[in-house]
Protein backbone atom coordinates (compact mmCIF):
# COMPACT_ATOMS: atom_id res chain seq x y z
CA UNK A 1 0.00 0.00 0.00
CA UNK A 2 1.51 2.92 -1.37
CA UNK A 3 0.78 6.94 -1.39
CA UNK A 4 2.41 8.98 -3.70
CA UNK A 5 2.26 12.94 -4.08
CA UNK A 6 2.69 14.95 -6.73
CA UNK A 7 1.95 18.87 -8.10
CA UNK A 8 4.16 20.46 -5.68
CA UNK A 9 6.62 23.65 -6.72
CA UNK A 10 6.99 27.27 -5.97
CA UNK A 11 4.35 30.04 -6.49
CA UNK A 12 3.85 33.32 -6.39
CA UNK A 13 1.16 34.67 -3.55
CA UNK A 14 -1.90 34.99 -5.21
CA UNK A 15 -1.15 32.05 -7.51
CA UNK A 16 -2.75 28.47 -7.49
CA UNK A 17 -1.85 24.74 -7.19
CA UNK A 18 -3.04 21.48 -7.58
CA UNK A 19 -1.55 18.77 -5.69
CA UNK A 20 -2.54 14.90 -6.68
CA UNK A 21 -2.42 11.67 -4.53
CA UNK A 22 -2.09 8.24 -6.33
CA UNK A 23 -2.81 5.44 -4.17
CA UNK A 24 -1.34 2.19 -5.14
CA UNK A 25 -1.45 -1.38 -3.54
CA UNK A 26 -5.52 -1.20 -2.75
CA UNK A 27 -8.78 0.42 -3.41
CA UNK A 28 -9.25 3.36 -1.02
CA UNK A 29 -12.73 4.11 -2.70
CA UNK A 30 -14.49 3.59 0.70
CA UNK A 31 -11.95 5.25 3.22
CA UNK A 32 -11.22 8.65 4.06
CA UNK A 33 -8.41 10.55 2.71
CA UNK A 34 -6.56 13.68 4.04
CA UNK A 35 -3.92 16.13 3.43
CA UNK A 36 -2.06 17.56 6.09
CA UNK A 37 0.82 19.54 6.09
CA UNK A 38 4.39 20.61 7.88
CA UNK A 39 6.26 24.30 7.74
CA UNK A 40 9.33 25.35 8.45
CA UNK A 41 9.77 25.01 12.11
CA UNK A 42 5.90 23.83 12.72
CA UNK A 43 4.18 20.82 13.64
CA UNK A 44 2.40 18.56 10.92
CA UNK A 45 -0.94 20.26 10.73
CA UNK A 46 -4.47 19.14 9.33
CA UNK A 47 -5.56 20.63 5.65
CA UNK A 48 -8.56 18.51 4.56
CA UNK A 49 -10.22 15.72 4.34
CA UNK A 50 -12.64 13.88 2.29
CA UNK A 51 -14.93 10.75 3.06
CA UNK A 52 -15.69 7.52 1.12
CA UNK A 53 -18.97 6.70 1.13
CA UNK A 54 -20.67 9.85 2.00
CA UNK A 55 -18.23 12.06 -0.18
CA UNK A 56 -18.30 14.57 2.85
CA UNK A 57 -15.19 17.09 3.17
CA UNK A 58 -13.92 19.38 6.01
CA UNK A 59 -11.51 21.83 6.19
CA UNK A 60 -9.14 23.73 8.48
CA UNK A 61 -10.29 27.17 9.08
CA UNK A 62 -6.73 28.64 7.49
CA UNK A 63 -7.41 27.18 4.01
CA UNK A 64 -11.52 27.37 4.04
CA UNK A 65 -12.71 29.08 0.99
CA UNK A 66 -9.19 28.65 -0.65
CA UNK A 67 -8.06 24.84 -0.96
CA UNK A 68 -10.93 22.32 -2.47
CA UNK A 69 -10.01 18.65 -1.76
CA UNK A 70 -11.76 16.13 -4.41
CA UNK A 71 -11.19 12.14 -5.52
CA UNK A 72 -11.79 10.39 -8.34
CA UNK A 73 -12.34 7.27 -7.15
CA UNK A 74 -12.03 4.84 -10.30
CA UNK A 75 -8.43 6.33 -10.59
CA UNK A 76 -7.66 5.88 -6.89
CA UNK A 77 -6.50 9.51 -6.36
CA UNK A 78 -7.35 12.60 -4.31
CA UNK A 79 -6.77 15.98 -5.13
CA UNK A 80 -6.30 19.23 -3.39
CA UNK A 81 -6.89 22.28 -5.59
CA UNK A 82 -5.35 25.71 -3.99
CA UNK A 83 -5.87 29.04 -5.06
CA UNK A 84 -5.03 32.17 -3.33
CA UNK A 85 -2.34 31.12 -1.68
CA UNK A 86 -0.07 32.85 0.67
CA UNK A 87 3.35 32.83 1.88
CA UNK A 88 2.22 31.06 5.19
CA UNK A 89 0.61 28.15 2.67
CA UNK A 90 4.75 27.26 2.53
CA UNK A 91 4.94 23.65 3.60
CA UNK A 92 5.61 20.15 2.80
CA UNK A 93 1.68 18.42 2.00
CA UNK A 94 1.42 14.91 3.21
CA UNK A 95 -1.54 12.98 1.81
CA UNK A 96 -2.59 10.33 4.13
CA UNK A 97 -5.65 7.24 4.05
CA UNK A 98 -7.65 6.23 6.78
CA UNK A 99 -8.54 2.66 6.62
CA UNK A 100 -12.29 3.52 7.84
CA UNK A 101 -14.55 6.36 6.86
CA UNK A 102 -15.19 9.40 8.59
CA UNK A 103 -14.13 13.24 8.14
CA UNK A 104 -11.46 13.10 11.11
CA UNK A 105 -9.14 15.97 10.94
CA UNK A 106 -5.97 14.38 13.81
CA UNK A 107 -3.28 12.60 12.34
CA UNK A 108 -3.34 9.55 14.51
CA UNK A 109 -6.41 8.21 12.42
CA UNK A 110 -5.14 8.27 9.06
CA UNK A 111 -3.19 4.85 8.70
CA UNK A 112 -0.84 5.48 5.57
CA UNK A 113 1.12 8.52 4.30
CA UNK A 114 2.98 9.55 1.54
CA UNK A 115 5.87 10.87 1.77
CA UNK A 116 5.41 14.33 1.31
CA UNK A 117 5.46 17.29 -1.99
CA UNK A 118 7.32 20.58 -1.01
CA UNK A 119 4.80 23.80 -1.83
CA UNK A 120 6.70 27.08 -1.30
CA UNK A 121 4.59 30.13 -1.93
CA UNK A 122 6.65 33.51 -2.17
CA UNK A 123 5.29 36.78 -1.55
Amino acid sequence: VQLVESGGGSVQAGGSQRLACTASGRSFSSNSMGWFRQGPGKEREFVAVISGTRVSTHYAEAVKGRFTISRDKDKNMVFLAMNNLRPEDTAVYYCAARRGEGTFTDAPHFDVWGQGTQVTVSS
